[in-house]
């Protein structure tokens, strides 16, 4: 009989849980009775493959699971799972997902008129991925087999895929959500089979899903094609609608009028100078005192006015972004090239989503919401084997709210993920010395999108606004994001100064903002998956009050608090007193006897500046601590909730979570830090803004027992630059910078 590995509430089925399931005496006597027929059968649970993993029974002999040599089946086993549990959809899953949930719908109205807006992977339980870890997939870790008193767990088969999709329905203004199972998904050829399986399906009422590209471009028509609209820009010497850009903006919430019951959007509208010049900043002439709002559902212009006539700026000689444009035609000509060479190919190794740099190892997927996600993240240290230090690394909201209290600005507050979609509107990086792999997202209407994703040497995997570094050689990780872009204007009568902003040219200022950037961090210091031993402490220095302990008056110290509970545990940077946060396990020690774990040290921050009755913090409650702790659960995603377009509701998502007050004090911790900055623009920032960079950092403290980097060694490679004369210097980490 198979036993439950846990007494706590099963997060599977009983039925599926028996089916993966065995403990190790009935596995051993099954092996013994017959070797053959149990491979047979174990096999016959998997797709077989022609290449088996060498060495197989070393890793699980290693972990006392007995494999007897007659069960030639079982090293396949590494290799027969295709996908791992966490890897994102495949073009087939997501085509049989889409397909699957056409098929169910009630009526053929109902079937053609669904968006599909989000179609993503359901992840699985912790321990579901701890099995795959140690069993089918590198990095191959026994030790993470669940144990029953008689040994560990042997599992015979991975729960089927599962994918989750939120639907928008154009014809009911309704939003659902189904969760499809996936089995037998092929690759779509002729005659190619799939099949999938509606696990269930509901109706979530008042709420408005994030746009898509097909909303947007549907939109721009709808208003550029309304005869008010183009008498509007008749006005202001306008009748060439190619000249036109509609930039459709989500409305928020700030009264009873942006309720969800309709799918609204308030367009920017802005003017080129030139329709056919594919370089032309459409953004460097906006069009103030046109107010427009759009029924996304039915698109249709439901209210329009024209408030105010406030001329067109004059076309900035400034405003294009080619050196040709804004310089005469010259480019600085006293740019060398800069060449990065690896004589000996990269020192990182790509398998499907499954990412090794020297001592490091992680996996890699993708959301539409979040964009990059990085998943199982650990350092291989010598005789302690592979130490986890987090399950699930991303970022999950980016708000900007805007300073100018007059229209249209006041209502510039987005939401870039829970709006729009970080992942959605990445891009494909073009050149690096890389390794790439595909990601595969699906439009709102059906179609595929692929998307490159890649791997540059220095370890750094890159989207559109930020980047998780994983690898430094000392143990650290680095979350960096990159601001740049266009600014969003306004329009200045002549005469006119606004002090709520900077102005950037004739007619042209650029107002005052905020970008704040939310990451969420499920940690797992020295811990398997799904182990609740992590705790988290406040690190601030204090000074020593003058006296007999301070005779020197120069004493300072570091003194620690344990954030018990999450209602504790919302907390601030201060960087008076150097303030951090260590994650610690609590039941692993280093040689000095102290409990390990991971220091989480902010970088530059700030705090909302507007006042705390600001309509957009009612769906932005999140952002009114830089810190907040909570203990992991599996719905708790998204800090915002998971629908904050047009949400009425105040608090939703984290500020409303951390009410429950739950314990922190030993468990499997999530910590949320919300970084942002204040952007005053500058001349410089125009026509494209600079990059500026802002961060935090994940450091060992007490992980482990003496520096991870002194066993790098000096580079050994030696090149004789004969081009000009020079003997290039070696680099550490194998690097060779010709200059």
């Amino acid at each position: 009989m198979a036993t439950a590995p846990q007494k706590e509430a099963p997060l599977l089925s009983p039925e599926l849980l028996q089916d993966w399931t065995a403990d190790r005496a009935a596995a051993d006597d099954q092996i013994h009775r017959s070797s053959q027929r149990a491979a047979a059968s174990m096999a016959a649970l998997i797709r077989p493959v022609v290449d088996p993993v060498p060495q197989a029974s070393t890793y699980l002999s290693c972990c006392g699971l007995k494999l007897i040599s007659p069960l030639q089946g079982l090293p396949s086993l590494f290799r027969a799972q295709t996908r791992h549990p966490l890897e994102p959809l495949t073009a087939a899953e997501i085509s049989v997902a889409v397909a699957t949930v056409r098929a169910a719908g009630a009526t053929p109205e109902v079937r053609d008129g669904m968006r599909f807006i989000e179609v993503v992977l359901v992840e699985p339980a912790k321990q579901v991925v701890a099995l795959a870890d140690a069993y089918f997939f590198p990095p191959f870790q026994p030790s993470l087999l669940p144990r029953t008193k008689g040994g560990p767990i042997i599992p015979s088969k991975l729960p089927p895929r599962q994918a989750r999709l939120v639907v928008y329905n154009k014809k009911s203004n309704e939003t659902s959500i189904w969760t499809v199972e996936l089995s037998e998904v092929h690759a779509v050829t002729r005659g190619g089979h799939h099949r999938g399986k509606v696990m269930s399906s509901k109706v979530v009422p008042n709420v408005q899903p994030p746009m898509d590209a097909v909303e947007y471009a549907e939109c721009e028509a709808v208003v550029k094609d309304f005869p008010p609209f183009r008498e509007a820009m008749k006005k202001r010497g306008i009748e060439d609608m190619d000249l036109v850009m509609v930039d459709p903006w989500c409305v928020g919430y700030h009264s009873e009028a942006d309720a969800p019951n309709r799918r609204l959007a308030k367009p920017l509208i802005f003017c080129r100078t030139e329709s056919d010049c594919p370089m032309e900043n459409g953004y460097a002439r906006p069009v103030d005192g046109i107010y427009v709002l759009v029924d996304m559902q039915n698109m249709v212009v439901i209210e329009f006015e024209d408030r105010r006539l406030v001329p067109l700026p004059p076309a900035d000689p400034l405003r294009n972004y080619t050196a040709g444009e804004t310089r005469g035609g010259v480019d600085r000509s006293d740019v060398k090239p800069l060449h990065i060479i690896q004589p000996e190919g990269p020192s990182f190794r790509v398998d499907g989503h499954f990412v090794e740099w020297q001592k490091w190892n992680f996996r890699i997927g993708f959301t539409p919401r979040e964009g990059l996600v990085i998943y199982s993240v650990a350092y291989v240290d010598g005789s302690r084997g592979r130490r986890s230090v987090a399950h699930r690394l991303s970022f999950v909201e980016m708000v900007v709210p805007y300073g100018d209290p007059n229209a249209p600005h006041y209502r510039k507050n987005a939401f870039d993920a829970g709006e729009d979609g970080l992942g959605k509107n990445a891009h494909s990086l073009k050149k690096a010395i890389s390794s790439t792999l595909m990601l595969t997202l699906r439009t709102s209407l059906g179609a595929l999108k692929r998307l490159k994703i890649v791997f540059a040497c220095m370890k750094r995997i890159m989207e559109s606004y930020g980047s998780i570094r994983i690898g430094e050689q000392d143990g650290k990780i680095e979350a960096e994001v990159k601001l740049t872009g266009i600014l969003s204007l306004g329009a200045l009568q002549p005469g006119e100064v606004r002090k709520y902003g900077t102005t950037i040219a004739p007619g042209l200022y650029a107002p005052v903002h905020q970008h704040f950037f939310v990451a969420r961090m499920d940690m797992a210091v020295d811990s398997k998956p799904g182990e609740a031993h992590n705790q988290v402490v406040e690190v601030d220095v204090k000074v020593e009050e003058p006296g007999e302990k301070n005779v020197h008056n120069n004493a300072f110290y570091a003194e620690e608090k344990l954030l018990r509970s999450e209602l504790e545990a919302m907390r601030d940077c201060n960087p008076l007193s150097a303030r951090h946060w260590i994650i610690r396990n609590t039941r692993t020690v280093n040689r000095t006897g102290q409990l390990t774990g991971y220091r989480l040290v902010p970088g530059s921050n700030c705090l909302p500046l507007a006042g705390t009755e600001a309509k957009f913090l009612r769906r932005a409650s999140f952002l009114k601590h830089n810190l907040w702790v909570t203990p992991y659960a599996h719905e708790e995603m998204l800090p915002g909730g998971e629908f904050p377009n047009q949400n009425p509701r105040i608090g939703e998502g984290l500020a409303t979570w951390v009410k429950q007050n739950r314990s922190l004090e030993e468990t499997d911790v999530v910590l949320w830090y919300v970084f942002g900055l204040t952007h005053t623009p500058r001349l410089e920032d125009w026509p494209v803004m600079p990059v500026e960079r802002i961060g935090f950092m994940l450091m060992p403290h007490g992980f482990f027992n003496c520096s991870p980097a002194v066993d790098v060694p000096p580079s050994s490679v030696d090149m004789d630059l004969k081009e000009n004369g020079m003997v290039a210097k070696p680099c550490h980490s194998g690097l060779i910078a010709k200059l």
